[in-house]
């Protein structure tokens, strides 16, 4: 038999599934990343919320402010495009188109026409984007070595180079509607990406950038 406060205290509440809020923050998250590639990062968060299909105070139940949304797509931005390295070096034969499903990929999630949300607000040191950070090193790092290692990736590039092509290659031209280059991204990169193969068919000026260099810590 129970203790009195136990009988007074009634049925206990069932907690919202767990399911639930992580389906609605990754529905922000997509919506977010979607409105910021359209219209920059400064897109009205209520129309985040109602491309999302959620309320404005479950967005703002899982992201307070602005700062907090932009790190949450930053951060599902950098972790999409880490799976993606790995699942192209798990599932390829040849080293080689690896590393072109894994370009193809990263440039899908659009990684340039985010760059301008990088302001000098965004906390670059939080310690989640400092592990995604380090695993791309690993990824990304590996699909590099092992193309080159196999003779398929021309010696004098690295993985800096690779991503600055990314970048560049999903950065909307001054302009041009974000949306309007898309026809262009996957075709340009793949020229860049013949350019690549070895053996390589020109000298390259200066020297190999690496995810260091592109580091903009002094």
């Amino acid at each position: 038999m129970g203790t009195p406060a136990a009988q007074d205290a009634g049925p206990r509440r069932v907690p919202r599934p767990r399911a639930d809020a992580l389906r609605n923050r990754e529905r922000i998250v997509t919506a977010a990343r979607e409105m910021f590639v359209e219209f920059g990062p400064f897109a009205p968060l209520d129309d985040v919320a109602r491309r999302a299909g959620v309320g404005n105070a479950t967005l703002y139940r899982h992201f307070p402010d602005r700062d907090a949304l932009v790190h949450g797509v930053v951060l599902a931005v950098m972790s999409s495009v880490n799976d993606q390295a790995e699942r192209a070096a798990a599932e390829e034969a040849d080293t080689f188109d690896a590393l072109v499903r894994f370009a193809h990929a990263a440039a899908g999630e659009r990684i340039g026409a985010l760059c301008p949300m990088l302001s000098s607000g965004f906390d670059g040191h939080h310690p989640e984007l400092v592990a995604e950070r380090a695993r791309l090193e690993v990824s990304v790092q590996g699909l590099v070595t092992r193309a080159q290692e196999a003779g398929r990736l021309r010696t004098d590039v690295a993985v800096g180079d690779l991503m600055v092509a990314l970048s560049q290659l999903t950065r909307p031209l001054p302009g041009v509607g974000c949306l309007d280059i898309d026809q262009f991204v996957h075709r340009h990169l793949a020229i860049f990406l013949d350019g690549l193969q070895a053996p390589a068919r020109s000298a390259l000026p200066g020297k190999a950038a690496t995810l260091e260099d592109l580091r903009s810590d002094p």
